[in-house]
């Protein structure tokens, strides 16, 4: 029996060999050697996915806006195996630099929980260091306007006289 296995499907077909000699045991897919490295291929895919996203959704905490989504392999016994993941994270900046900062942070940790992150992963992560840069640029901008708003409160509090009454104080010729 000559048996050809691929991950979608599988098909085998009869051959003739040189012996004459009818086999007392017929061979069937499920005991060959390739079904069963298939099979053990996809039950070993299936549990990697699993544990890859469950490690998202562990790390992301309130970013994670559901859970995870799996696109499935019909096995050639008819069952069905997770090949691929993903789980929805909400990814939009905070409210305050202070929130996009943290956000930012939470997201570069769900990305990066699993421990062989994928490529996409590998962006997100990138995508939300991006973020953070953002959030601190804010934060910084927010900073300097309230120096600058003190720096110059600070003018008008040290000089001899208040501006209004500088302008009023003028020396009378009498």
């Amino acid at each position: 029996m000559n048996i050809q296995v691929s991950p979608s499907h599988y098909q085998y077909s009869s051959y003739t060999s040189n012996h004459d000699k009818p086999s007392k045991e017929p061979a069937t897919p499920e005991k060959s050697p390739s079904y069963q490295a298939l099979i053990s291929e996809l039950a070993s895919s299936d549990t990697k996915v699993r544990a890859h996203e469950a490690a998202h959704v562990a790390a992301g905490g309130g970013i994670v806006s559901g859970g995870a989504n799996f696109s499935y392999t019909k096995g050639p016994d008819g069952k069905m195996y997770a090949t691929a993941g993903e789980v929805p994270i909400d990814t939009s900046e905070g409210k305050t630099p202070e929130e996009t900062i943290r956000k930012a942070r939470q997201i570069v940790a769900a990305a990066m929980a699993p421990s062989d992150p994928s490529p996409q992963d590998y962006r997100v992560a990138a995508s939300a260091a991006v973020m953070e840069m953002r959030g601190h640029l804010e934060q910084s901008k927010k900073i300097q306007d309230t120096l600058n708003g003190q720096k110059a409160y600070n003018a008008i509090a040290s000089s001899d006289t208040p501006p209004a009454e500088a302008s009023s104080s003028v020396p009378s010729q009498s």
